[in-house]
């Protein structure tokens, strides 16, 4: 067992038990109609309160903004409500929890969004990539994305409004804090790399320009809810539903540098976690953690012992452990003690009910 995952850490206003993040996970069980956070839901997170930091689910801050079938929603009253729910149950609980806050823009579908065509940085379709709708059964159908528009002058300052509105939703719904969602292929990330992004205006062509709607979306939450409670997650390196940078290196050190002008209260790395997968490189570690001088948050391909490495180490702050939360709710206690981690059951992950979603019990020592 590592000791350096479990010293305390501040982040923001609150004092944090450990060094554990539960992070965000599409689990696609948001009730209908209108895509509300439930009880099952809130039973779920509480049950994984143990987590120094819980990042909740993708959240979509518009209905233009939703990629798959069944993810919850927070634009509307009755979403704030139901998100509440969670809050309260992981608060009482003594955790911290914040909303991640999410727009796909072109990897969705027409049925996902009102059969409205996507919006994106351009009107490039992401190549060989499949959303899930809700074609009347219990189970997700996978369908093609399809190409998107790009987006507007218009567009790009409604969206930034959407987001500002979506941080003060969450603080209202009881979320300690947001995540904005600039990774994995989703529309921040659209704008960010090169190869998703053929715009010729001042969102396009330079490094600085490509960064420039993230700064924008930033700088209306952080004006909304204080920086201290805006958090942002990146992914670098990941090719993930279509886009990729030719420069990642330069490109994302040149956006913690920019995010560090914001002060902003957490950067939250995604790195490449499938088999076989490269290393984030360590010179871009140490770039990184150089132009960033918040509390730094890796999650990816990590154990114990190589997440309280890269805490020992000086490179990260928190470690992210991903699907052993799924079906460890007491993950913390046990790494803890050594106890031995369940498998998930992958059919389980998107869509259904209660199986797979709240019925993984604690370790229980014979």
């Amino acid at each position: 067992m590592k000791d350096s995952l479990f010293q305390t850490i501040q982040l923001g206003e609150h004092a944090l038990n450990n060094r554990i993040v539960m992070p965000p996970m599409t689990r696609s069980r948001a009730s209908q109609p209108g895509n509300v956070a439930n009880d099952m839901m809130a039973q779920y997170y509480a049950q994984r309160a143990q987590a120094g930091l819980i990042v909740a689910e993708g959240t979509q801050i518009s209905a233009m903004g939703q990629g798959y079938a069944w993810t919850p929603g927070i634009y509307s009253a009755e979403q704030i409500a139901g998100w509440k729910k969670t809050t309260d149950a992981v608060h009482a609980k003594g955790g911290v929890i914040f909303a991640q806050l999410w727009h796909v823009g072109r990897v969705t579908h027409p049925e996902n969004i009102g059969g409205q065509q996507p919006i994106s940085s351009s009107a490039l379709k992401a190549e060989n990539v499949k959303v899930f709708i809700d074609d009347g059964t219990n189970a997700p159908g996978f369908v093609d994305v399809v190409e998107p528009r790009a987006m507007t002058k218009a567009d790009i300052e409604a969206v930034i409004a959407e987001y500002r509105q979506a941080a003060l939703n969450a603080i209202e719904a009881g979320f300690d804090g947001i995540e904005l969602h600039a990774a994995n292929g989703y529309l921040i990330n659209q704008f960010i790399d090169s190869e998703a992004n053929n715009r010729t205006d001042e969102y396009g062509g330079s490094i600085e320009n490509r960064l420039r709607f993230l700064s924008e979306v930033v700088a209306a939450m952080v004006d909304a809810i204080g920086a201290d409670k805006v958090g942002v997650r990146l992914a670098p390196f990941t090719s993930l539903n279509g886009t990729v940078d030719a420069t990642p290196v330069e490109t994302y050190t040149a956006a913690a540098a920019l995010l560090e002008t914001h002060k902003i209260v957490y950067l939250h790395i995604a790195e490449v976690d499938w088999d076989d997968a490269p290393e984030t490189p360590i010179e871009f570690r140490i770039a990184v953690r150089e132009a960033y001088k918040g509390v730094l948050i890796y999650a990816g391909k990590y154990d114990a012992e190589k997440g309280g490495d890269a805490i020992d180490d000086g490179l990260a702050d928190m470690i992210g452990f991903g699907r052993p939360f799924v079906s460890n709710p007491d993950l913390p206690n046990r790494i803890k003690h050594g106890y031995p981690l369940a498998a998930h059951d992958p059919a389980t992950l998107f869509g259904g009910d209660e199986k797979g979603l709240t019925d993984y019990p604690e370790y229980s020592p014979s």
